[in-house]
């Protein structure tokens, strides 16, 4: 039987990559990291046309009073980032029955090694610096599903953040939360979900649904 799905699409940088706990240590505790990491999603979620990537963060860590340097030491710092333990092997399943792809907010430079760190290889990769803007905007999802000819009801979006479940599911996306933090459900964009799990394990038996 063919996939539900033409094509699967996912967000990188906490739908498959632990970046929390970077974020955290640069900080130096998981109190302050988050709400580092916090006022940079605020940053980018409203901020329009892109902005250099590595300025917002820097930013963030200054208007937190965290102070610049940890910004600039999360940059530097950056290719320690980690996939979640699951990842490359629920997405070497996946790509047997359908393209994959990423969709990311972050700069070329950075997100480039950022998507290495997975392990596997995308038929398509969209980072908010080619975009044009950063996520929830949709220029970069419907980058992504120009590029791989898919329409957006055909397109399963792996969403790591609750701000990716209102973006992806607003351009027709269904949408599996991969809530690995046990998040509640957004007020918003909740009808898009088809799936929410603390893992990305149940997604190969969704594709084979």
């Amino acid at each position: 039987m063919p996939a539900p799905y033409e094509a699967v699409i996912f967000d990188l940088l906490t739908g498959l990559l632990d970046s929390w706990s970077l974020w955290n240590r640069v900080a130096g505790d998981a109190e302050t990291g988050t709400r580092w990491r916090h006022h940079y999603l605020r940053l980018t979620y409203g901020i329009g046309d892109y902005q250099p990537y590595e300025e917002l963060v820097v930013r963030a860590a200054r208007e937190c009073r965290i102070g610049e340097e940890a910004g600039r030491r999360l940059i530097e710092n950056w290719a320690e980032l980690k996939a979640w333990p699951e990842a490359k092997s629920v997405l070497s399943e996946l790509k047997v029955q359908v393209p994959l792809a990423i969709v990311t907010n972050c700069s070329e430079r950075l997100g480039r090694t950022a998507v290495a760190k997975v392990g596997v290889a995308f038929d398509a990769v969209v980072i908010a610096e080619r975009a044009g803007a950063y996520k929830p905007d949709p220029r970069p999802y419907r980058l992504a599903l120009d590029e791989l000819g898919v329409d957006a009801e055909r397109a399963l979006f792996v969403a790591g953040s609750v701000f990716d479940v209102n973006g992806a599911g607003a351009l027709g996306m269904p949408v599996f939360w991969h809530n690995r933090a046990g998040l509640p459900r957004p007020d918003q964009g909740a009808e898009a979900l088809i799936g929410e799990h603390r893992s990305l394990e149940p997604l190969v038996e969704i594709l084979r649904s």
